[in-house]
């Protein structure tokens, strides 16, 4: 372990190292390089600004405006048939958005019910086993000029549904449910 430590300590000097090293070798201008580079991640920042101020707005217009508690309530229903925790639907919706957002609504499940208990545990595992699928599709398709998605969205609700569900199996599994 103190091993590993000690390397994650030195893998970004070492890398930055590389680079300079290399570049230098193949005699490229390093100074140059750093920026154009920084140049096109400015222009790729104001390109997806307004993308960036969409997403947030949104989600905070479903938590202001109690449309995540009604869809919450709608999909109720369908939690209990298939046994899926309440407390966790509105953290699986703000998920597939905002990630900072989602974050928030975890730290609300850890206040309310420990970050020990089963929702907690079951939280935190989703966090990390799911991905915010809207930001992350608009933000990268549209930074590379993507217009066609084809099956993108199906396939990462399926991705995240199947972490989703497996996060909630495998913390019953190891921690027991209750």
């Amino acid at each position: 372990m103190r091993f590993l430590m000690v390397l994650s300590d030195f893998i970004i000097p070492v890398t930055v190292l590389f680079i300079v090293v290399f570049g230098s070798l193949k005699r490229v201008n390093l100074y140059e390089t750093f920026l154009e580079g920084a140049k096109e991640g400015l222009h790729t920042v104001v390109n997806i600004l307004p993308t960036l101020l969409g997403l947030m707005v949104a989600v905070e217009v479903l938590r202001a405006g109690g449309l995540l508690e009604l869809l919450t309530k709608l999909l109720a229903p369908l939690e209990h048939l298939v046994g899926f925790p309440a407390e966790l639907a509105p953290l699986t919706l703000v998920r597939l958005v905002s990630s900072s957002a989602a974050v928030g609504l975890l730290t609300e499940i850890f206040s309310t019910y420990g970050p020990d208990s089963f929702l907690g545990r079951s939280a935190s595992v989703m966090m990390y086993c799911t991905e915010t699928v809207f930001y992350t599709m608009s933000l990268y398709f549209l930074s590379v000029g993507i217009t066609k998605t084809r099956h993108t969205l199906f396939c990462a609700l399926a991705a995240n549904f199947a972490g989703v569900a497996l996060s909630l199996f495998l913390v019953g599994q190891l921690f027991g449910a209750g």
